[in-house]
Formats: structure tokens, sequence, C-alpha cells
């Protein structure tokens, strides 16, 4: 059984944990110190978003985090779908569907306007994931400014 657990701040050091391991599959920097500092202001603010451990018989195998945002095209609250990660043993097994579903849910509980998300181009696998949970294509370019 899949389960979701709110992120509380006992479960900094194993969140980052499992981050770290996802940003290797891409070689993405981390800083340790930065993320756990992070998830203190995460948590202290509900307006930031929600994160949750998932748990498959009470083993920790992933995480999820939505980020909220107000838009006015949308016409109130939208979400980010920050990062959505399963460890390698829990991959292809149906738990990323269940996953998908769980925000969906959470996103009307919070009358989310609409969850956007990015993925990597050679990730084929979470596109499938997402185009078969509804998510689309959209026609508009991610585009990013760095201030720092």
């Amino acid at each position: 059984m899949i389960q979701f657990k709110p992120l509380a701040h006992s479960d900094i050091d194993t969140i980052v944990d499992l981050m770290q391991q996802f940003y290797a599959i891409d070689n993405y920097p981390i800083d340790i110190k930065i993320s756990k500092s992070l998830f203190i202001e995460f948590l202290a603010n509900e307006k930031l978003g929600n994160a949750w451990l998932i748990l498959s018989e009470n083993e920790i195998i992933g995480y999820v985090i939505l980020t909220y945002i107000f838009s006015f095209e949308y016409q109130g609250k939208i979400a980010f779908l920050d990062e959505l990660y399963l460890t390698e043993k829990a991959r292809g097994k149906g738990v990323g569907s269940k996953s998908i579903a769980f925000v969906l849910e959470e996103s009307k509980k919070k009358e989310l306007k609409l969850i956007y998300l990015e993925i990597e181009n050679h990730n084929q696998n979470a596109q499938k994931l997402y185009l078969a949970s509804g998510f689309e294509l959209h026609n508009r370019k991610l585009m990013a400014y760095k201030t720092r």
C-alpha cells in the first residue's frame, strides 16, 4: 500500500538524502546545507507549498513537492510540481501513477487552477507517466533568468 506522509522537520535529512539521489541522475549540483535550510523555510510557510514522503510497506521510496504561485492568467493559485522522485526499486510498479493521482486529489482540495511541471528531454518514462495522467505538452517555452 502506498502512503503519502506530509513532510515534517524530522524528515529533512531523509528528503535531502533522496534529493541527492535524484539530482545525481542528471549531475545537478546540490548544496546539502542550503537544501536543509530551504526546507526549514518551506515548512514554516504553508503558502509556499507542500511536500510529502512516499512510503510503501512503511519504507520511504520517494518524495513529491508542490510549490504554489498566484496567477492572474489562471485566475488564482496554481502549482509547480517541483519534484517527484522515486527510488530505483520503486519505479515501474505503478507508484508514479499513484503519486500523480495523489497530487491531483490534493490540487482539488487546495483549489489549484493548474499544475505546471518540467521534465528532462531524455526522460521518456516520466513524459509517458505525465501524459497518461492527463498532463498536456504546453505550447509555450519555459524560460529562466537567474538573478544571482
